[in-house]
């Protein structure tokens, strides 16, 4: 990826109703939106989290083939008063893709599906034959509608039942915005030790042990690049030890394992 001081002056285009219109900039190559204009649209609070998803959008044009510096631009960002900042200019498609990975149990992340998903439509119809856009128009505005009310039910029927689990993993959280392994064990009502060593089973987790002994089982790396987990390298007297910690979507996936374990 390339990596370029942003100093050109890009001014913000602000018609259109929808708040995804109100933050598109636009420079002498074109229309793209920045990341950090998305963040609180999307209803992201914090950049960390938000980064999680530009680059879950990245590793998927990666394996489609269709990933590109220019549409997925990082730059770094002066800013008054502050550390300089690393924020991305996404192209139409590249911010599709980060919506189309953002959590989809927020409202405002179908919101910007459903824009970016009606904004690629029309540029590929603008560029089709004139005979072609009449015969597509009448299907197109169709099928959109009816993909936006069968979204909007599906959303409606996840967000009842996901809510009272989101408030609860929310009592467990850091200020990261994470969760640890003791937290993570009090929720579905075990040790750490059983928990763990039941992930293990399940190959969620690897057993560790250390030069020292002692065994601190870690989620394996798959799981740390899904979103699910996080290690941090930590410090106690002087030695220092990896810690496990899960996302949001991390206690979501142990939780259903549990349950689906002590229903079977």
């Amino acid at each position: 990826m390339s990596s370029t001081d942003s100093n050109l002056p890009a001014s913000v285009t602000t018609t259109g109703s929808s708040p995804f219109d109100q933050i598109r900039r636009q420079n002498e190559t074109g229309e793209y939106w920045s990341a950090r204009d998305l963040q609180p649209v999307m209803s992201y609070d914090k950049w960390e989290n938000f980064l999680r998803v530009v680059e879950r959008a990245i590793r998927a044009a990666e394996n489609t083939g269709t990933y590109s510096d220019q549409s997925f631009s990082r730059v770094r960002e002066e800013v008054t008063g502050g550390a300089p900042r690393i924020d991305y200019h996404l192209s139409r498609q590249a911010a599709y893709l980060v919506a189309m990975n953002g959590d989809p149990n927020k409202p405002s992340v179908a919101a910007a599906q459903a824009y970016f998903a009606a904004q690629t439509r029309n540029a590929e119809i603008l560029q089709m034959p004139t005979h072609a856009v009449a015969l597509r128009g009448w299907a197109a505005e169709l099928e959109a509608k009816e993909a936006a009310e069968k979204r909007a039910a599906e959303l409606t029927a996840v967000n009842e039942v996901l809510a009272p689990k989101a408030g609860k993993w929310d009592a467990f959280m850091n200020a990261d915005g994470l969760i640890g392994m003791t937290e993570l064990a009090d929720i579905i009502k075990t040790s750490v030790q059983k928990m763990t060593t039941w992930l293990v089973e399940l190959d969620i987790f690897r057993k560790q042990t250390s030069q020292r002994g002692g065994c601190r089982n870690m989620p394996r790396i798959t799981y740390q690049r899904s979103g699910h987990f996080e290690v941090k390298i930590e410090t106690n007297n002087g030695i220092n030890f990896p810690t496990a910690y899960a996302t949001s979507e991390g206690v979501d996936l142990i939780v259903d394992h549990w349950e689906n374990r002590s229903a079977a």
